[in-house]
């Protein structure tokens, strides 16, 4: 009975603790390359003028 109480308590503390932990920053990611830019001959063959 004094274990199963012990490993309570403990339990209960660990939670408690871990209930006051603080988040971890959000990741960040590096921004993508920009676009290549196409050039004349491809943008007359797909359409696109991007």
């Amino acid at each position: 009975m004094k274990t199963l109480c012990a490993a309570i308590a403990a339990t209960f503390l660990a939670l408690s603790v871990a209930g006051c932990a603080t988040t971890p920053p959000p990741v960040t990611y590096p921004d993508a390359p920009p676009k290549k830019q196409l050039d004349a001959k491809t943008q007359l063959e797909s359409g696109r003028k991007y």
